[in-house]
């Protein structure tokens, strides 16, 4: 069932067993998960089924620190929510990304890979993964064109990708949404504030707003934040009249440890014999590898959790990196930039970065490759989302972003390159130049082509004691009985890999979760 809530009457007052706020990649994985179940879920969406310039505005913010993208063009605002800017790359965390690390400050989840591992298989049929395998030897069985670099296997290895097409989850769940029977979807239904009991444990309702200028109240048992890396925590943090520091930061950790995939051109390979790497060129529906440092190798250095990638360096370089490009407050004239920027290196033969991606490449042998690495960013409290001093049309504070690193980021971009460069030599395939910028070893800033991959992760994280996280193992916000928070705002720690598959699977184990108290009869108290 489908509302306008622009033509609901005003101070209406519809009520749920389940409220989910946000309609991406999260929200709608719960709803489609609570489907067909005995109990009544409303899911409410800030804007439409299709892009709008004035809903996407109020997603407007500002950014300090390291140089980061216009907020309003990084998260989509509308059914559907921001993989409509995905690539469709799909890997598992790894399970080092889980572990307390004594070198990263912050880090350890308080689940496990294999606790993920049910959930992973779920979702791939979300994301229309076409199989669940990420094997190396799997594929190398399939096809052995998928070559890997001949290195010390207990020292680099392979890790592999999977693609989906990518799933434009507005596209493809609208119609299972609307026409299920007990999801109730509003549109232009914007949270500005969240009303509890009097002790703030219980969360008894939500307030949404559009621009008809029209206030309604949405009661239910429990309440599900999915509304991405900035917003959540803006929300949270905006609800603030009861709670002077806002819902769930009586340990002023909302809003902190935000986190990105560092994603920056760092080095060259310069081959002795060209090779096409076959096996770590993206090449979309099939599988991909790239490079990974092994997590003894990890452990032993002391450094973050770094992913390599190739591409001809001769296409490389005629291609500025996505600080550069994706400058708009307009994602559709950032889009159309990237895509001019890769058809002028593809001679127009990828038609939309964004919809359909085919290779180029394929046959081709090339003596050198650039080497992107993506990075994962040390927890960092001073990297953190605020309330400006500025309010949207619907009278929230806007959020600001401070993006900002450690000292291990840039170490560990080294060392893993002399890592590499290391296992080129030993293997007689070549050589590894890094660029000219990380060379000095006491420069620990990084450069203005830093970029990252729109991947908000950390503001709400997960930790089971709340002087340490927002959020509990089950994503529940600690110290209030019936809210939870969805995506990846509540990774403690970012992997080395894109989050959209780790987000549906986290968020198939909260809908779980969701079903099973409700089914035992567990009520707020």
């Amino acid at each position: 069932m489908h509302t306008d809530a622009r033509i609901l009457e005003n101070n209406s007052i519809p009520e749920a067993d389940i409220c989910i706020v946000g309609a991406g990649a999260a929200g709608i994985s719960i709803a489609l998960e609570l489907m067909n179940t005995p109990y009544k879920v409303i899911l409410l969406e800030g804007g439409g089924f299709e892009y709008e310039d004035r809903v996407q505005d109020l997603y407007r913010g500002e950014t300090t620190g390291q140089p980061y993208y216009p907020l309003e063009s990084s998260e989509l605002h509308y059914f559907g929510g921001t993989t409509g800017h995905w690539g469709g790359m799909c890997s598992l965390f790894d399970p080092i990304a889980f572990q307390k690390r004594d070198w990263v400050d912050q880090s350890g989840w308080p689940i496990t890979q294999d606790d993920l591992i049910p959930y992973y298989k779920r979702a791939h049929y979300n994301l229309d993964i076409k199989k669940y395998q990420f094997d190396l030897d799997y594929w190398q069985k399939q096809d052995p064109s998928l070559v890997s670099l001949p290195f010390d296997e207990k020292v680099v290895w392979t890790k592999i990708w999977n693609f989906s097409p990518p799933t434009r989850f507005g596209r493809k769940y609208k119609d299972t949404i609307v026409n299920a029977k007990n999801i109730h979807l509003y549109t232009y239904a914007n949270v500005v504030d969240i009303s509890c009991n009097e002790n703030v444990s219980v969360a008894q309702s939500v307030t949404i707003k559009n621009y008809t200028g029209k206030t309604h109240q949405i009661k239910a048992k429990y309440f599900v934040i999915a509304c991405a890396g900035i917003q959540n925590p803006r929300v949270l943090l905006a609800a603030n009249k009861q709670s002077p520091k806002g819902l769930g930061n009586d340990h002023d950790l909302v809003g902190r440890y935000f986190m990105e995939h560092i994603e920056i051109k760092s080095a060259e390979l310069w081959l002795k014999e060209k090779n096409d790497l076959n096996l770590y060129m993206f090449k979309s529906p099939r599988v991909q590898g790239e490079l990974a440092i092994m997590p003894e190798k990890q452990a032993e250095y002391k450094i973050l959790n770094g992913i390599i990638s190739f591409t001809p360096l001769e296409k490389a370089e005629k291609m500025p990196s996505y600080i550069q490009i994706w400058s708009k407050s307009d994602p559709r004239e950032d889009e159309k930039k990237v895509d001019m920027a890769i058809n002028r290196i593809t001679g127009n033969r990828i038609k939309r970065f964004f919809e359909s991606i085919e290779s180029e490449v394929s046959g081709d042998i090339h003596q050198a490759f650039q080497m992107t690495m993506r990075l994962e960013q040390a927890p960092n409290p001073l990297s953190r989302v605020t309330l400006s001093n500025e309010k949207d049309e619907l009278g929230v504070p806007r959020a600001a972003l401070n993006w900002s690193f450690t000292s291990l980021e840039k170490k560990s971009i080294r060392k893993i390159y002399e890592i590499i460069g290391e296992q080129a030599g030993v293997s007689g395939i070549g050589r590894v130049r890094l660029m000219e910028e990380l060379w000095d070893e006491k420069d620990e800033s990084m450069p203005n082509t830093t970029s990252g991959g729109w991947h908000h992760m950390g503001t709400t994280r997960m930790s089971d004691d709340p002087k340490n996280g927002v959020v509990d193992s089950n994503c529940k916000i600690h110290g209030i009985q019936n809210i939870f928070i969805a995506g990846s705002s509540c990774f403690p720690t970012g992997a080395g890999v894109n989050p959209t598959y780790t987000i549906v699977a986290l968020s198939i184990r909260l809908a779980d979760h969701l079903k099973e108290i409700m089914k035992t009869g567990f009520r707020v108290a």
